[in-house]
């Protein structure tokens, strides 16, 4: 089963994340949560992680039309996306594929929300990855 959809950039983590935010934005969503995984397993756990961050990221409009149709969605919402360092000026974007709620859910009155959030997630996928490198 799919679920997920990423890329990997050639520049800093820190830039990515920006850059993430700003291709989210265009696309309708705003970040609603930001988790500093590699601080919180620092804190927590005294590990040491290289830079990661969660994102919940959520298009109002499309969270309505989920939630007109399935009332529990929101166990699934927002939708999640990964960003990790690889290393030196190497960075992974991973993004849900948001065609899982319907396959957890088995929902078909999903299917069109699920549809138009993977169009305009795969529309930041599809702008990360014409970003030239290091830029």
């Amino acid at each position: 089963m799919k679920y997920l959809n990423s890329c990997t950039l050639d520049q800093p983590f820190d830039q990515t994340v920006a850059t993430v935010k700003a291709a989210l934005a265009d696309q309708g969503f705003g970040v609603l949560t930001e988790i500093d995984v590699r601080s919180t397993m620092k804190a927590k756990l005294g590990v040491d992680l290289d830079d990661h961050v969660i994102l919940g990221a959520c298009n109002p409009p499309l969270a309505y039309r989920a939630i007109q149709a399935e009332p529990s969605i929101g166990i699934l919402l927002p939708c999640n996306v990964v960003v990790r360092s690889l290393g030196q000026d190497r960075t992974v974007v991973e993004i849900v594929d948001p065609a899982t709620m319907v396959m957890m859910t088995e929902n078909e009155e999903l299917e069109s929300v699920a549809a138009d959030a993977t169009a305009r997630l795969g529309a930041v996928i599809d702008a990360l990855t014409d970003q030239p490198s290091g830029e």
